[in-house]
């Protein structure tokens, strides 16, 4: 039996202990989907954007998929190669 995505997430989340471990990794999972979002209006490859940045391709994977923190520099870069704007905003919880 196939349980659906959501209703699993859901399951999962009703432990608040999950749901903390969750919470906490979500900023670093927002980073990485901007990161996806602006290489792909850029229309780059992994490939393509790691040599404009003097990097690997599988630097560029690590960050997108949130296993890496990037730095302020390494932002930097990233939003430069992609012709993008950095910006960092915080708001009020």
């Amino acid at each position: 039996m196939t349980i659906p995505f959501e209703r699993l997430k859901s399951r999962l989340l009703a432990n608040p202990k999950v749901r903390t471990e969750y919470d906490a990794l979500a900023p670093a999972f927002e980073i990485a989907a901007e990161l996806v979002s602006a290489r792909q209006r850029a229309g780059l490859s992994q490939s393509e954007l790691a040599a404009k940045m003097g990097t690997t391709q599988s630097t560029i994977a690590r960050l997108e998929s949130g296993q890496t923190l990037p730095s302020t520099k390494t932002l930097l870069r990233f939003a430069k190669a992609t012709g993008s704007k950095f910006q960092i905003r915080l708001s009020a919880a």
